[in-house]
């Protein structure tokens, strides 16, 4: 069912699904998108799989989003096509039948955060961080962030986060709204399935549809906004800004260490 770059351990009704890069902070590349795609897409189909728990190997990070040395190669095609891929997998996670909690620990930024933003319920250990930096590499969220953020947290305090790319702490992000709990690292997994537990003790049929009825006008309203985001996205990668940030980026990160 999964790749090397995703795990999946399926104890029925509960699924937990591992991205598995922490040598790179479980940055994405295409591979790993595609893996993870194709892992949630054969889980939800199972009648069996009620609800799903997406984490992450390591304890550093969920997510740190794109693999930087794989977006300063993309150009205007290649940065449209790894948006909409993004956003279908967000797309997936958000309409998808059983329950999705994530489990957070470490970084869940750009990419990253996005992919938690689609899950129903997000739990995060006391050392996470959360942040949609990509403003300060001269591109933009591209998974679908700049619509859930603004409708999880108020359009107010998510422009501050987009526009500013600064990185909160579990604390702050319980405040906003961001999150639903924050626990220690140590119970984080053991927290999380026991609430998958909890929601699939109850009628499976009418949580499906509390889903979709809660979901319902905003996905009916959000085509254009995730279409305008993807060409915006795209148009980014027309000019060497973001390159020459990425670069800088690099060289302060190598002097560092």
């Amino acid at each position: 069912m999964a790749g090397d770059l995703v795990k999946c351990d399926f104890d029925s009704p509960v699924a937990t699904v591992s991205i598995n890069r922490p040598e790179v902070l479980n940055a994405y590349n295409e591979e790993l998108l595609d893996q993870l795609q194709k892992t949630l897409e054969e889980l939800f189909a199972a009648e069996e799989a009620a609800a799903v728990i997406l984490t992450s190997e390591g304890s550093r990070a969920f997510s740190v989003g794109g693999d930087i040395d794989y977006l300063e190669k993309l150009n205007f095609e290649q940065a449209k096509k790894l948006s909409q891929k993004g956003q279908q997998l967000c797309s997936l996670i958000e309409e998808a039948d059983p329950v999705v909690i994530a489990a957070i620990d470490g970084y869940a930024l750009g990419g990253g955060m996005e992919i938690s933003l689609a899950c129903d319920i997000r739990l995060a250990s006391t050392r996470s961080r959360f942040g949609q930096p990509e403003v300060k590499l001269g591109i933009i969220p591209a998974f679908g962030g700049t619509q859930r953020l603004p409708r999880l947290i108020g359009e107010a305090e998510a422009k501050e986060l987009l526009y500013t790319g600064d990185i909160i702490d579990a604390a702050l992000a319980y405040e906003l709204g961001l999150i639903n709990k924050v626990v220690t690292p140590r119970s984080l997994l053991s927290e999380a399935r026991e609430l998958a537990l909890e929601i699939t003790e109850r009628s499976t049929q009418a949580v499906k549809m509390i889903k979709k009825a809660v979901n319902k006008k905003y996905l009916e309203a959000s085509k254009a906004g995730y279409e305008y985001e993807s060409e915006a996205f795209a148009e980014c990668f027309k000019t060497e800004e973001h390159r020459v940030r990425i670069k800088e980026i690099k060289r302060i990160v190598k002097e560092d260490n």
